[in-house]
Parts: C-alpha cells; sequence; structure tokens
C-alpha cells in the first residue's frame, strides 16, 4: 500500500478501532487526527470548540488532515471532516477513501455505550439517538460523495477490516 487510506464516517463507526486492526494487517502507521491534534494544541477538542468555536476547530482538523497525510499510513479522521468541500476533495485526491457506514441504532449504542471515546462536545444538545440520526441524515450524502469505498461498519472489526482490505485489492486490480 502506497497511497494514504482514510477512513470516515459517524462517530462511533469503529474508525479507530478499525484503523488500528487495518494498519496493523497493512504492516503500515495508524494516525487518529483527532488524537494528532489534541496532542498537538495541548487540549481537548471540547476546549478548543469552546475557545475556537466550530469553525475555528474546522480549520485546524483541516490543518492537521493535511499534516498527517502521507504513503502508508492509515488516517482515521473525525466525523465532521466531510463537511468541508477542500477535506473531500484532498482526500478523494491524495488518497483512497472508506466509508464506514453503520444505522443509526448501532452507532447510538456504540456512543451509549462508551461515551467517552467521542472525546467531542454534543453537535445538538439533544439524547444520543436523536442527535445521531439528525447529523447523519445531514452527512450521509457527503460521506458518499467523499468516499471510494462504502463498507458496512455494523459488522465486527475483523470483517470491516477483510471487507476494506477485499476493496483495496479490486482497486489495485483495475
Amino acid at each position: 500500500m502506497t497511497l494514504p487510506i482514510f477512513l470516515i464516517g459517524a462517530r462511533g463507526c469503529g474508525k479507530t478501532t478499525v484503523g488500528r486492526a487495518l494498519a496493523l494487517a497493512q504492516g503500515c502507521q495508524f494516525i487518529d487526527t483527532d488524537f494528532w491534534l489534541q496532542e498537538q494544541a495541548q487540549q481537548t477538542i471540547s476546549a478548543m470548540v469552546e475557545q475556537e468555536g466550530w469553525e475555528g476547530f474546522r480549520a485546524r482538523e483541516s490543518a492537521a488532515l493535511q499534516a498527517v497525510s502521507a504513503p502508508s499510513r492509515v488516517i482515521a479522521t473525525g466525523g465532521g471532516i466531510i463537511l468541508l468541500e477542500d477535506n473531500r476533495q484532498f482526500m478523494r485526491e491524495h488518497g483512497v477513501v472508506i466509508y464506514l457506514c453503520a444505522p443509526v441504532d448501532v452507532l447510538a449504542d456504540r456512543l451509549e455505550a462508551f461515551p467517552e471515546e467521542g472525546q467531542r462536545p454534543t453537535l445538538t444538545g439533544k439524547p444520543i439517538s436523536e442527535e445521531v440520526s439528525e447529523v447523519l441524515a445531514l452527512r450521509d450524502t457527503l460521506y458518499r460523495e467523499a468516499a471510494h469505498y462504502v463498507v458496512d461498519a455494523a459488522q465486527e472489526p475483523d470483517k470491516v477490516v477483510s471487507d476494506i482490505e477485499a476493496a483495496l485489492q479490486l482497486a489495485h486490480a483495475s
């Protein structure tokens, strides 16, 4: 693998879990843009949003995307990275984009089971299942527009990884 693989999708779809497993399987480096950004800024995403607003955070997120993009990397992105057209275009032109797609009930169950893993402030202030439903309704089209491949992320992580690897093999064959 030479091009970076960008994992996109809603909070709770498994970008970090699948990304780590995929990087291990592919023998390459894994980077989570959220973790990288928090390390660079020495503060949480919530703190960045509180200080700079979502617009300021999105600018930092875009800079992080470009900074971490390199060959032989699996990159887990923040759920809202696709909101900016420049980010969607950048990922499509510089790597392979995989949309980890899962239904609202699966995403909500995962976020409720592991509330700390999201590390992001609420977008709507509503209960998790309502928020996930609203956010996914707004973003699904953008995820699909950005993606080279859509993978069912409701499955076990190992199955998601093997589905991604199958898609990547198809890409190399064509």
